[in-house]
């Protein structure tokens, strides 16, 4: 089953939020870039380079404890092979959000043995906190400074203004506004994004993606599936229908005994989003990754 949806969303405030990044990115030293860690490569804002004119960057494996722990230690070796340092983290509990100072003095050791040749000392490292909608910018901020800090919301671009933020170790982080890119390549990122909640509930047919997300989820992991929706002996999505069989096991029905698949649609993707089946990742790094950490 084809998702069959190109999923553009791209609200103004997005335009304005922009031309605050290419404004602000003079005032920082690097950037620290959080995704999602189910969907690494998506969660990616492919026009990051431009927008931070190459500045050193801290990629935040945010949402870790959602996420399949082998996948996320896989990505956070790729990305440091492409040159930007990582950390995993679960803003809900804050674990992994105290590496964060010693991970930007590692990544601008440079730039701390000039300030050290200069005399200049206690000065503090400025990093932009970015990324798209949803992935926990603001929550990451909150728990790196131990206080509730910057605004955060349930919706897409809640963030307001510029907000500079001391966090321990010498540390001072820029939030910035989600921000997505124009036009989404390929079915699968805004496929991703939409599961996950990175995109409007308006720019996508719910059923449709619940319907996809439980063939890949019964692919990847099907025990889960089975003990969440308590599936007996022989049961399986079938490709043309998948959600019935979520319908018809839930009791989830409409008039004349059919199954509700639209309320299965919801109930699918709200356990996904909470962690209710399990930790699971919907994206893979590279293959020679793989390989080489097995």
């Amino acid at each position: 089953m084809s998702f069959g949806q190109s999923i553009q969303w791209f609200p103004g405030h997005m335009t304005k939020a922009r031309r605050r990044m290419a404004e602000d990115i003079k005032l920082v030293d690097a950037v620290c870039e959080v995704l999602d860690a189910r969907i690494p490569r998506s969660s990616a804002n492919p026009d990051m380079d431009e927008l931070t004119m190459s500045k050193p960057r801290l990629v935040i494996l945010n949402r870790a404890d959602l996420a399949d722990a082998g996948a996320t230690k896989r990505w956070a070796s790729e990305f440091r092979r492409r040159g930007f340092e990582a950390i995993e983290t679960d803003c809900r509990s804050g674990r992994g959000t105290e590496k964060l100072p010693a991970a930007a003095a590692k990544l601008l050791s440079e730039t701390l043995a000039r300030r050290l040749a200069r005399g200049q000392t206690g000065g503090a490292l400025r990093l932009m906190v970015v990324g798209i909608p949803n992935v926990g910018k603001s929550s990451f901020i909150n728990r790196a400074a131990g206080r509730r800090a910057a605004r955060t919301a349930d919706r897409p671009g809640v963030t307001r203004g510029r907000q500079w933020i001391s966090c321990g170790g010498g540390i001072e982080l820029l939030d910035t506004p989600g921000v997505l890119w124009p036009k989404l390549d390929g079915e699968e990122t805004g496929e991703n994004l939409a599961i996950t909640g990175a995109v409007g509930d308006a720019a996508f047919d719910a059923e449709l993606l619940g319907a996809r997300l439980l063939l890949r989820l019964w692919e990847a992991y099907p025990e889960r599936v089975t003990e969440r929706y308590k599936l007996k002996d022989g049961d399986s999505p079938d490709e043309n229908a998948p959600l019935e069989i979520i319908a018809r096991r839930r009791g989830y029905l409409i008039s004349g005994g059919e199954p509700d698949t639209a309320r299965a649609a919801a109930a699918l993707l709200d356990d996904f989003r909470a962690g209710k089946l399990g930790r699971a990742t919907l994206e893979l790094p590279p293959t020679r990754e793989l390989i080489n950490a097995q």
